[in-house]
């Protein structure tokens, strides 16, 4: 089953996501919250089934996110179904393309 992004709140420093199954219903939350030199993102999914179509909603949102600010460290903690999802940033990790 595909997920989605539905946004609840987004201001310059912060965002939530509430994300979404096809049929609208919540089924968990992203957050990212930014200062000057970090970028924090938490996430969770309830769904275990629903795993890789997170990942693969999630992947790409991070590595857009994190070319906001040049030299961004990242710190981001995702999970799903109570275990946590990898999806290639390691905490603390600069943004590559930008240093």
């Amino acid at each position: 089953m595909e997920v989605y992004f539905s946004p609840e709140f987004i201001k310059q420093d912060s965002q939530v996501l509430n994300v979404v199954d096809a049929n609208g219903n919540a089924v968990g939350y992203m957050a990212f919250i930014f200062d000057e030199k970090k970028m924090y993102v938490y996430g969770l999914l309830e769904n275990e089934g629903m795993r890789e179509d997170f990942k693969d909603l999630v992947t790409p949102f991070i590595q857009g996110m994190s070319k906001m600010k040049p030299n961004l460290e990242v710190y981001c903690y995702l999970s799903v179904g109570g275990k946590r999802l990898d999806v290639g940033q390691q905490q603390g990790q600069s943004n590559p393309s930008n240093g």
